[in-house]
């Protein structure tokens, strides 16, 4: 069973950055695609970031050229390094994965990220 831990969120003030991690534990092993996502109240969760397996990433347009997923040598823990942020990026950030297929069927606590102006 895998289970996913986030940390690194907090409060920061518009145009500073935060690192969020995201550490696997478990059988990480069949893993597809890993990513990061994030709620705000009353707005639905969206796809902040992905990369698969192959190394290939995707960004959601609001966050291209601010932000960079990457992960470390083992692949057990997944980042996100948020810079120049914004109001409009608070929200509840979780890391997903994709076990067996390209599914994100494991999911993280989250990590609450808000950005004051």
């Amino acid at each position: 069973q895998v289970q996913l831990r986030e940390s690194g969120g907090g409060s920061v003030q518009s145009g500073g950055s935060l690192r969020l991690s995201c550490t696997a534990s478990g059988y990480t092993y069949s893993t597809y695609c890993k990513g990061w996502f994030r709620q705000a109240p009353g707005k639905e969760r969206e796809a902040v970031a992905t990369i698969d397996s192959d190394g290939s990433t995707t960004y959601a347009d609001s966050v291209k050229g601010r932000f960079t997923i990457s992960e470390d040598n083992a692949k057990t823990t997944l980042y996100l390094q948020m810079n120049r942020l914004k109001p409009e990026d608070t929200a509840m950030h979780y890391c997903a994965s994709c076990l067996g297929g390209y599914a994100y069927n494991v999911w993280g606590q989250g990590t609450q990220v808000t950005v004051s102006s």
